[in-house]
């Protein structure tokens, strides 16, 4: 259970770094707080690999800024309710991919399985970083991972291209 009372959805870094709220969410609130990564998907479809890879950028740069923000105030170093991470690490999972319900639906999956599976040097990364960049990177790895996943299946035509 989430208690709300540390959280001040009016503070810009914890608006963020909790997803537009999402984070609270009382069930996964990782799960619920990467549905947050939508908008910024569709916002840059279509566009060129490089301005998807300049927002994968600005996203995680905001997010080591606003998940240590709130993860300070909050005295816990990656409390469940901070999910910028997931929103970056999904947002990276979906770069240059075509936007359609089976490339949401295998995306998200796939990002979801490498946050909490935390395979090998995902693993590695959540352990031995701290503060926001602690809390990111492991997400970004995940991301990339699934990524690589995703286009794979995009290449052998499991799924549909671009």
């Amino acid at each position: 259970m989430i208690t709300t009372s540390l959280f001040n959805l009016r503070r810009g870094h914890q608006f963020l770094g909790l997803g537009f709220g999402l984070g609270l969410s009382p069930k996964a609130p990782g799960t619920v707080g990467t549905f947050a990564a939508i908008p910024f998907i569709f916002m840059t479809w279509g566009m060129p690999l490089w301005v998807q890879a300049a927002m994968a950028l600005m996203l995680c740069t905001v997010g080591v800024w606003a998940c240590g923000k709130t993860a300070d105030d909050l005295g816990v170093h990656d409390h469940p309710a901070i999910v910028w991470d997931e929103v970056a690490g999904f947002y990276i999972t979906m770069i240059g991919a075509a936007i359609n319900w089976q490339t949401l639906v295998v995306g998200f999956a796939l990002f979801r399985f490498f946050d909490i599976a935390k395979p090998g040097p995902i693993r590695m990364l959540d352990k031995r970083l701290h503060g926001g960049l602690g809390i990111m990177a492991d997400d970004i790895l995940a991301g990339i991972c699934s990524l690589i996943c995703l286009q794979a299946l995009i290449k052998v035509g499991y799924l549909p291209g671009i």
